[in-house]
């Protein structure tokens, strides 16, 4: 789905930045006003490629916060701060973005305003927290916050993405060898068997089969497999596609248990995290509702937030919504009892952190095993079905 940067106001007259994934303009502007904001402008977000260093790492983005706090606590001046920061950063790319920040600054805006202009560098949860900082006179703290919250929400995502790297290797190799297999291996059987004369077993001559359908049509099975790739991707990116895929996922058998607690855990980090900085409730849950990841979670968060904003605690609505455990809903509550919900929030982000660790790994052993089988099971069965009629051969010379 295409990815829109926008400016709206809010009924204050306050504005915010960033970036929503729609079909068009006017469903950005749809989506904008349901959040009861007007749109200003929005525009179409184009490939960030550039070849002198175009992006910036989760690990630049934390370097950079930890300086800049540390910076501010020693009481430099913001201008400076960036003056200093943009000179030394090795990305050219990170540094145009803070050199341009510092102009807007010196013009001007406030620093959040100033790095709202950056949605592809600065988020709209970034922009939110440093714009409590500002209010707060706690910009110092606020950095250091947001430095940690980084650095365990990049954690979360190396964990998943490390641990389906494996599986999707193996499967990619498996795949390969036996197309090779299909393609150059059996073929030279085929013809030595032929020499020989005479019958094949029942499951010689299927494999042998299957080998002359994939050599035959071997153009057509990778276009096709290159078409569905490409199509599945493009059904998935539109928004009925990835509602589908979004809730189909949370069905899987133990791979969906898992994503519903990295859910868990990135939705209570992010709102204890903006809730401990001073952002409004309301504003902290549509933040976290956008960063779900999960259009049923989204859709879940966001609805227990209009509940929210007509008088109702937060456990409640959040336990209406079916989307979180028992557990978390029950902890939510007795963190709103005691005034304490933020670092309630936390307490239940460490704990499924850890959760999700398990998860992953439990999820990595089951598929190894399963696709070792696989390997197993299709490269055996054509050995033994091309060594079949050899051992058929051995045994009527024995006879004789």
């Amino acid at each position: 789905m295409p990815q829109f940067t926008y400016e709206a106001k809010t009924r204050g007259g306050e504005l915010r930045t960033g970036v929503l994934d729609a079909d068009d303009e006017n469903a950005v502007g749809a989506k904008l006003r349901a959040q009861q904001l007007t749109p200003v402008k929005v525009s179409k977000k184009g490939f960030n490629i550039s070849f002198g260093g175009g992006s910036v790492s989760t690990k630049d983005l934390v370097i950079f916060t930890r300086q800049f706090a540390t910076m501010i606590d020693a009481g430099l001046p913001l201008v400076q701060c960036l003056d200093i920061l943009s000179t030394q950063n090795d990305n050219p790319y990170f540094a145009k973005v803070l050199r341009q920040v510092k102009n807007d600054v010196e013009g001007g805006n406030t620093f959040s305003e100033s790095l709202g202009k950056h949605p592809a560098v600065f988020d709209s949860l970034f922009c939110n927290l440093i714009r409590a900082g500002e209010i707060g006179g706690i910009l110092d703290t606020i950095l250091q916050r947001l430095a940690a919250y980084i650095e365990k929400n990049d954690k979360l995502a190396r964990q998943v993405k490390s641990a389906m790297t494996y599986p999707v290797g193996v499967a990619i190799l498996a795949v390969g060898v036996v197309g090779i297999m299909m393609v150059f291996v059996i073929p030279q059987f085929e013809a030595m068997f032929r020499e020989f004369g005479g019958s094949l077993p029942a499951l010689t001559q299927g494999v042998i089969d299957l080998s002359h359908f994939v050599v035959t049509n071997l153009f057509i099975i990778i276009g096709g497999a290159v078409g569905t790739f490409f199509g599945l991707r493009a059904l998935i990116r539109s928004e009925k596609g990835a509602i589908a895929k979004d809730k189909l996922l949370l069905q899987v058998p133990v791979l969906g248990s898992t994503l519903r607690k990295i859910a868990v855990a990135r939705f209570t980090r992010t709102l204890g995290t903006l809730l401990s900085s001073g952002v409004p409730i309301l504003d902290a849950l549509d933040i976290v509702a956008r960063s779900a990841g999960n259009w049923v979670i989204e859709q879940g968060i966001q609805g227990a937030r209009a509940k929210i904003a007509e008088g109702k605690n937060m456990a409640e609505p959040l336990g209406e919504a079916n989307v979180f455990p028992p557990m978390v809903i029950q902890m939510i509550s007795v963190g709103e009892q005691t005034g304490a919900l933020d670092t309630m929030l936390n307490k239940i982000a460490d704990f499924y952190e850890d959760e999700v660790d398990q998860a992953v790994a439990a999820l990595t052993s089951l598929l190894e095993p399963l696709l070792m089988v696989f390997i197993g099971g299709s490269v055996g069965t054509m050995i033994i079905a091309m060594y079949l009629p050899i051992f058929s051969m051995a045994g009527n010379i024995k006879a004789e």
